[in-house]
C-alpha cells in the first residue's frame, strides 16, 4: 500500500527531512577522511589508477576488498547509546540487522558477524540474546567478538563480512537510471524510537529478503543501492546521490509506505527492511517483480539526472529539498 502525502504539506515534509537528527549526524562522517587521510584510506592511489575506489568510497555502506580472486565486503555499525540503555535486547538485534542490511545494499551475501560489547553483565546478557535472535533469524553466524563487563555506560558495535562477486556501489549510479524504493511494510512503528520493525511479522522470510539484492546484482537488474538508515529515506537518498552530485525528483505518491503511518514519520524513520536501488532502463519491471515475489513492496519513484538537486513531488506540487553543490551530506571527498 502507499501512504498519501496530503496529511502534511510538502514544505512541512522538507522541513522535517532537513532538521532530522539522523541526517545531520551524517556530516560527522567527513571527520574520518580528515583524520585518516587519503593515503590510509587508499583513495588517492585508486583514483590515480583510474579504478573504482572500492576502499575509500565515498558513500557506500561497506568497503569492497579484493580477496583471493573474488570480492568481499566489510562493514561496521555502532548502536545509538541511548537505544542500548533503553532496550539492550533490541540493541543487540539491531547490531546484527544493520550489518546484514549494509551487506545487502552492497550486493553481498552475509558470511559472519563479529561483535564488541562493553556493559554491565545483565545488560551484556540482554544484548547478546538480541544478537543471537537476529543471527538465527537472518541465518548469519556470529563468528567472534569482544566482551568487557564493567559498571559504566554500555556500548555495542558489530561488524559484518559478506561475499560480493558483483558488488553494488553508488559509484555506478548514473543519470537515466530509475530509482526504485523497496521495503517491507509488515508491522507497526515503534513509539519510543523512529524504527519500523517489519521483521517481527516477516519471521523466517527475513533471511531470504536480505539475500535478494545479491541476486539482483548478479543478474544486472540493479547496479547501485543504499539501505534506508537512521537518516531516513530522503536523507539516505541524498547520500546515494552525493558521490557524483546526481539529482532526482521523488514522486511521493509512488513511494511504498505502510498503512496508518504518517508520511513524515515514514520518510524519517529507520525501516528494518528498506532500500534505494538504481535500476538500468528497461529492467524496472523485473526489479519490482522480484520484490513482489517475496511479498515485499517496491516501486519506481523517480529517474536519476545530473542536476545535483534532490526534490519531492506530490501531484502537481514540487519542492526542492537540497542542492548537493550547497549541502554536503557526509563531507567525504569525491
Amino acid at each position: 500500500m502507499t501512504s498519501a502525502p496530503e496529511t502534511a504539506s510538502l514544505a512541512a515534509i522538507v522541513s522535517a527531512v532537513l532538521t532530522h537528527p539522523g541526517l545531520r549526524a551524517k556530516a560527522e562522517i567527513g571527520l574520518v577522511a580528515e583524520a585518516l587521510g587519503q593515503e590510509v584510506m587508499g583513495a588517492a592511489a585508486m583514483a590515480a589508477a583510474g579504478a573504482p575506489d572500492w576502499l575509500g568510497g565515498p558513500g557506500d555502506d561497506g568497503a569492497v576488498v579484493e580477496a583471493g580472486g573474488t570480492r568481499v565486503v566489510a562493514c561496521g555499525e555502532a548502536i545509538f547509546p541511548p537505544f542500548v540503555v533503553a532496550d539492550p535486547h533490541g540493541a543487540g538485534f539491531a547490531a546484527v540487522l544493520t550489518n546484514v542490511n549494509d551487506l545487502a545494499a552492497m550486493g553481498a551475501e552475509p558470511l559472519g558477524i563479529v561483535d564488541t560489547v562493553v556493559a554491565p553483565e545483565p545488560v551484556a546478557r540482554d544484548v547478546l540474546a538480541g544478537m543471537r535472535e537476529a543471527a538465527l533469524l537472518y541465518r548469519v553466524p556470529i563468528v567472534g567478538g569482544h566482551l568487557t563487563v564493567h559498571d559504566g555506560p554500555p556500548a555495542v558495535s558489530a561488524f559484518g563480512l559478506g561475499h560480493a562477486p558483483v558488488p553494488l556501489s553508488v559509484t555506478r549510479a548514473e543519470p537515466g537510471q530509475s530509482l526504485v524504493v523497496a521495503a517491507a511494510l509488515d508491522g507497526e512503528m515503534r513509539t519510543d524510537f523512529p524504527f519500523f520493525p517489519a521483521f517481527r511479522s516477516r519471521g523466517d522470510r527475513c533471511a531470504g529478503d536480505v539475500r535478494l539484492l545479491a541476486a539482483l546484482a548478479h543478474a544486472g537488474t540493479c547496479v547501485a543501492a543504499k539501505d534506508i538508515s537512521m537518516a531516513g529515506l530522503v536523507g539516505s537518498l541524498a547520500m546515494l546521490l552525493e558521490c557524483d552530485s546526481l539529482g532526482v525528483t521523488v514522486d511521493l505518491d509512488a513511494v511504498p509506505a505502510p498503512a496508518g503511518v504518517p508520511l513524515i514519520s515514514w520518510l524519517t524513520c529507520f525501516p528494518s527492511f528498506g532500500f534505494l536501488l538504481c535500476v538500468p532502463r528497461g529492467r524496472e519491471d523485473e526489479c519490482v517483480a522480484a520484490f513482489a515475489g517475496r511479498e515485499l513492496a517496491a516501486a519506481v519513484v523517480g529517474v536519476l539526472d545530473d542536476t545535483g538537486e534532490l526534490a519531492l513531488r506530490s501531484g502537481a506540487e514540487r519542492a526542492t529539498v537540497l542542492r548537493l553543490d550547497e549541502f554536503r551530506v557526509t563531507g567525504l571527498p569525491h
